[in-house]
């Protein structure tokens, strides 16, 4: 039975892959801030991806237990109504630390877990908005960047990582209906998670490094 380790699987798309991949076989560990406060059911623990001691505290519960997929998936989207003159620094900070800090920082504590696995693989939920060669709007500059530097780490991580034989693959989602996406985004949760799970099945140490839309087309950086 392969084991994956989702992050902010309270809600959304982490929660969309808890019960597919439950369903399919997979051993499921649930990661949010608050498992109980969630109501998480079968193997839960306290994450919160912003905090190294929380980090710390997870990898040393897990004891070396091999993780066949990492799935970074925790991230906000920060403030929605400013423009120049209105940006919220601090708020960008906040952004930047989840969604790109946060996600090599527990790909870095659970290498080890990684690679002791059969499957070997980490998978980074980012965003088409964190496209540069796609950006032709002048908003959401705090989401965009935050991605954009996710992006980027990863594709370092993946070069890095391979001497390891773990393949790093980054997705966007599609636009879902989420907290995050709101109600009128194109696609269900369980249409961009059975796509992504789709793809999954067959990466292999030769995909590290791709960003990969949720239908299993690869994004332009």
């Amino acid at each position: 039975m392969p084991t994956v380790l989702i992050t902010g699987a309270n809600r959304g798309l982490g929660q969309g892959f808890a019960q597919q991949l439950g369903d399919a076989g997979w051993r499921v560990i649930a990661t949010c801030r608050d498992p109980d406060a969630a109501g998480l059911s079968g193997e839960a623990h306290v994450l919160d991806v912003t905090s190294a001691e929380s980090v710390q505290a997870l990898k040393e519960t897990l004891q070396g237990e091999p993780i066949d997929l990492l799935l970074n998936n925790a991230g906000i989207y920060g403030p929605r109504d400013y423009g120049l003159g209105s940006i919220d620094y601090d708020a960008w900070a906040e952004v930047v630390a989840v969604d790109a800090l946060a996600p090599v920082r527990v790909a870095e504590a659970l290498v080890d877990n990684v690679a002791a696995s059969e499957r070997k693989l980490m998978v980074f939920i980012s965003s088409m908005m964190g496209s540069i060669a796609q950006t032709g709007s002048g908003d959401a500059i705090i989401y965009r960047s935050a991605k954009a530097c996710l992006n980027a780490s990863v594709n370092v991580l993946s070069n890095g990582l391979k001497s390891h034989g773990i393949a790093c693959v980054l997705f966007h989602p599609g636009w879902v209906q989420t907290d995050m996406g709101g109600p009128t985004a194109a696609i269900d949760v369980k249409t961009s998670i059975r796509g992504m799970c789709n793809v999954i099945d067959r990466l292999t140490l030769d995909d590290s490094g791709r960003f990969i839309n949720y239908d299993g087309f690869d994004i332009p950086w």
